[in-house]
């Protein structure tokens, strides 16, 4: 009895250690367990109890749906055949993951031989089939890489004989099979390599270091077209350490070396002219300057500035501005000799390198043929267009020595040719340079001033012809350093503006003259508009409008008594945005004046648009009218058209008696001058108010 009990005990130990499910189940439609061990759990996910007699679920619905018949079959034939059954399959654990069994079994049969029931173990063997089915991966992989791989690959001997090759390697190189490319090579440095001894370089390398790694090549193919490989390949030895042969890899690079050729081309060429561009510019420059010292001549830079380009490219679109940087280039090209080298930098901005001068007047001719290219007239879209040119030219090795230099004094003659009226060409010289770090240096103390405050307003009276009595005033800026002289703005407004400053320095302007105008109404009792010149780039900020109302809100002044003075040169950019800004403004309530009236843009057809209320004749027409009878002329026309057009006219620049009568006599509304009074400091303007008031 205990050896019966020990017996029954290890049996229930075995069933429970068991990695696997024992079974029993009758041979039917769902595979209805009748017994089935503890390993069911573990194996199935589902307890005994679940299974057992289909409970909650039958072994046949576990069973993977694909492979059910193949079970069913598989169990069925081993039974025709009398023999133990064995398959593998899949089936669905209870937490859904898919699972890989074996199951092994024998038939139970009835007493007539029928098979009534099997019996049997099924273990879990997923572990084993994915390294089968890795295995057969990897197998199927290895195998293809060779046959189907897009790169070559090869076995070579040391002396230049191939061994073996692939598919791809024939083909890439032009052949039909593996075996017409073997059969055809027998000296790879001769039939292979364009350069003569890259094929020794790559045995070098092996010898040296065992292996070669991206070793890139122009080869021939069959038909002696080239392409370009990369080569990895390898030394293979024999026990002894003796070399048997190369192995390696090929790889057909040319599409990439073509794409990297284009990438360095793009990198050095401007992509809408095909000029070379700022990137080659100092490598170009750097040979010309080592080409004047080698042969001991000379070699010139000329900067070049499209002096129209921006108001063609601004109002007529990108398309037409490109099509005319198109054409620029190719006449600037046209303009010099095959031996010098013309860069575009960016925008309208062009270099070219004059090289291998033995006289400098040959400098003057070339910048003058260069002038005549750009200036004759072009059509673009049926449209004509005429566009001129400002060059700066600096000469090495007299204007530098290096290639900053050169393009910094190019860049600085420019400037000088731009200022001296432009379609001109300057040559460099110290007298410039001097001017340029004057300027550099008013620049800088320019924008200190802005921080420090530095800025002050005078203000010059505006006089009534009828009354004789100030009427108003004009604020002008003055620049008043610590310690320092005052500044006249001649000498910083154009700086300001092409910086942008004027448009901080504009703002505080307008604020100043508005809480002045304020402060006068309180302290006088005298109302009077105070005028403000508005610069070109001041005029064309987009939130001006918005700028002006928030000083009028700040400083609680009527708008009536700002007055804004614009140029009619700030009509060129853009007439219609002109227009539409002056009305934006109108619509605040300030007074509009135009400036300088009759030397700028002046056009009828515009100005009776312009919602103005003063027009100020420049005082270019007033100062000489004692020598110049056809100013008379001016001036009464001028006056005319204001009084046609019910707009006051102020005369600015009166200085003498003979031009204050003449003026009144005819019909001019204002004067402004120093007949009158120069401009003066804040508290003098106010002594002058109340000495009028008082009188």
């Amino acid at each position: 009895m205990g050896a019966f009990m020990n017996s029954k005990h290890m049996h229930d130990a075995l069933m429970h250690n068991l990695e696997g499910m024992l079974y029993c189940c009758l041979y039917d439609q769902d595979w209805t367990m009748v017994f089935v061990s503890n390993g069911c759990k573990e194996l199935t996910g589902y307890d005994p109890e679940d299974l057992l007699h289909n409970q909650y679920i039958s072994y046949e619905n576990i069973t993977f749906d694909e492979d059910r018949a193949i079970v069913r079959d598989t169990i069925k034939k081993a039974l025709s055949e009398g023999n133990r059954y064995e398959v593998e399959y899949r089936i669905n654990h209870a937490d859904g993951n898919v699972i890989w069994v074996l199951e092994r079994g024998n038939p139970i049969y009835n007493d007539a031989g029928v098979v009534i029931a099997l019996e049997g173990y099924i273990q879990n063997i997923t572990k084993r089939k994915s390294i089968e089915q890795s295995l057969l991966a990897a197998e199927l992989k290895y195998r293809s890489i060779f046959e189907n791989t897009l790169e070559g690959i090869f076995q070579t001997t040391a002396d230049g004989h191939y061994l073996i090759v692939n598919q791809s390697l024939a083909r890439m190189y032009g052949y039909s099979s593996p075996e017409e490319l073997i059969h055809a090579f027998n000296n790879i440095q001769e039939q292979l390599y364009v350069k003569p001894g890259r094929r020794l370089e790559f045995v070098e390398l092996m010898k040296a270091q065992g292996y070669v790694e991206k070793f890139e090549s122009l080869v021939y193919k069959k038909d002696m077209s080239t392409i370009w490989i990369s080569e990895y390949a390898r030394e293979v030895n024999d026990e002894h350490g003796n070399l048997l042969y190369y192995e390696g890899t090929v790889e057909d690079i040319t599409e990439r070396k073509n794409y990297e050729e284009k990438l360095e081309y793009q990198a050095m060429h401007d992509t809408l002219t095909g000029l070379p561009n700022r990137n080659m510019l100092n490598d170009r420059l750097q040979l010309c300057i080592n080409f004047a010292n080698r042969y001991k001549n000379k070699m010139a830079v000329a900067f070049l500035d499209l002096d129209q380009f921006k108001l063609i490219n601004d109002s007529m679109g990108h398309e037409v501005g490109d099509q005319l940087l198109v054409i620029m280039a190719k006449r600037l090209s046209s303009a010099v000799r095959e031996i010098d080298t013309v860069v575009r930098l960016g925008g309208d901005e062009f270099v070219i390198l004059l090289t291998n001068i033995d006289d400098t007047n040959d400098i003057f001719l070339s910048m003058q043929r260069v002038l005549e290219a750009v200036a004759v007239p072009l059509t673009i879209n049926n449209l004509d267009y005429l566009v001129i040119c400002s060059i700066g030219v600096s000469i090495y090795p007299d204007d530098g020595l290096d290639a900053n230099a050169l393009l910094r004094n190019a860049d600085t003659a420019m400037y000088k040719a731009k200022k001296a009226g432009r379609n001109n060409f300057q040559i460099y010289t110290q007298a410039l340079n001097a001017a340029l770090t004057e300027r550099v240096t008013l620049e800088y103390k320019l924008r200190q001033a802005i921080e420090s405050e530095e800025f002050i307003l005078h203000y010059q009276p505006k006089i009534n012809f009828t009354t004789g009595k100030i009427c108003g005033a004009e604020a002008l800026i003055r620049w008043q350093p610590e310690g320092s002289e005052l500044i006249s703005p001649f000498k910083f407004i154009d700086i300001a503006e092409e910086t942008g400053l004027i448009e901080t320095i504009g703002e505080w302007v307008i604020a100043t003259a508005c809480y002045k105008a304020k402060a006068l109404q309180e302290q006088t009792g005298q109302y009077l508009p105070i005028a403000v010149n508005v610069s070109p780039r001041q005029f064309r900020q987009s939130n001006l409008a918005n700028t002006i109302k928030k000083i009028l809100a700040t400083t609680q002044l009527d708008p009536s008594y700002l007055e804004l003075e614009i140029t009619e040169n700030t009509l060129i950019d853009d007439a219609s945005k002109f227009i539409e800004t002056l009305h934006t403004l109108k619509k605040i309530g300030v007074k509009l004046a135009i400036d300088d009236f009759g030397t700028g843009y002046s056009s009828l057809a515009y100005l009776k648009d312009f919602p103005i209320d003063r027009l100020k004749i420049d005082k270019v027409f007033v100062s000489n009218i004692e020598q110049e009878p056809a100013n008379k002329a001016i001036l009464k026309a001028i006056i005319v058209l204001g009084q046609s057009l019910g707009i006051e006219v102020i005369a600015e620049g009166v200085e003498t008696k003979y031009q204050y009568d003449y003026l009144k006599s005819i019909g001019c509304d204002e004067l402004q001058g120093y007949y009158y009074s120069k401009p003066l400091p804040e508290q003098a303007f106010e002594q002058l108010l109340l000495t009028q008031t008082n009188t």
